[in-house]
């Protein structure tokens, strides 16, 4: 019996964070976000050091058949989009700025399929020309998006206000949905909207809370954190299955 060749597993991307535990420099990417690529969008995670210009960002990306910005506690320095100087004690992550706003311009450019979280969605809008609001629970009208983080995880995961879906687009046809309730851990929020973008989700409070790429065949980011055990939210579980659905028609267009 012929036995037919194995398909490869696909190969995402993950961002990392450049950060310091205890003593020592590490390159961290949460469990979270390995386990809803391995799980939910059935790929290989792999992960990103965060070297700044150390790579080309175009080669990176022809060896990838899709990409996740991860969040993070860090906040895109404001020298990224011409904002004001941040507070002090406002923690910032140059490294991570400086790889991943070129990844996602490569990304673009090579139409890869990419899914970007909270600081992910933050440093697209930055990197196609957008503004953020360091902090959004100090603008007039809008919410405190934070999180209390004296509280057990699953209380900051928690549910947090409802998100309304642009009708017709790709995140309700995705979900099925016209609203969905999500959790919310961030200050940083989109100020103005970069070119290129389309919203598909906001706030209550008029916040942009996910968008689209206009002219790719899949870029989507969402403010809020699908990861958390996904599994759990079917709006969750069909998100990752899309992108994985994405990653692995673009695998299938790679030479062997």
């Amino acid at each position: 019996m012929t036995s037919l060749p194995r398909t490869p597993m696909p190969i995402v991307g993950v961002s990392a964070d450049y950060r310091t535990l205890g003593r020592h420099p590490f390159h961290v990417v949460g469990d979270k976000y390995v386990r809803a690529v391995s799980d939910g969008a059935n790929a290989l995670a792999v992960l990103l050091p965060a070297l700044g210009d150390r790579y080309d960002a175009a080669e990176v990306v022809s060896r990838l058949d899709g990409l996740l910005f991860t969040g993070s506690p860090s906040n895109v320095h404001p020298d990224r989009y011409d904002g004001p100087l941040s507070e002090p004690g406002t923690l910032h992550d140059l490294n991570r700025d400086a790889t991943t706003l070129p990844l996602y311009r490569a990304a673009l450019a090579a139409d890869l399929p990419l899914f970007a979280i909270c600081r992910g969605l933050q440093e697209l809008n930055v990197a196609l020309g957008g503004t953020l609001h360091q902090k959004v629970q100090d603008v007039p009208g809008l919410m405190d998006h934070r999180d209390d983080e004296t509280q057990p995880l699953e209380v900051q995961y928690g549910a947090a206000h409802a998100v309304d879906l642009t009708a017709g687009g790709l995140m309700a046809r995705i979900t099925g949905r016209e609203r969905l309730t999500v959790n919310s851990l961030h200050q940083q929020g989109i100020d103005r909207l970069a070119p290129g973008l389309t919203v598909e989700a906001v706030a209550p409070d008029g916040l942009i809370e996910a968008v689209r790429v206009e002219k790719a065949t899949f870029a989507l980011g969402v403010q809020w954190h699908p990861e958390w055990r996904f599994w759990e939210d079917p709006a969750a579980v069909a998100l990752f299955k899309a992108f994985g659905d994405a990653v692995r028609a673009r695998a299938a267009t790679r030479a062997p």
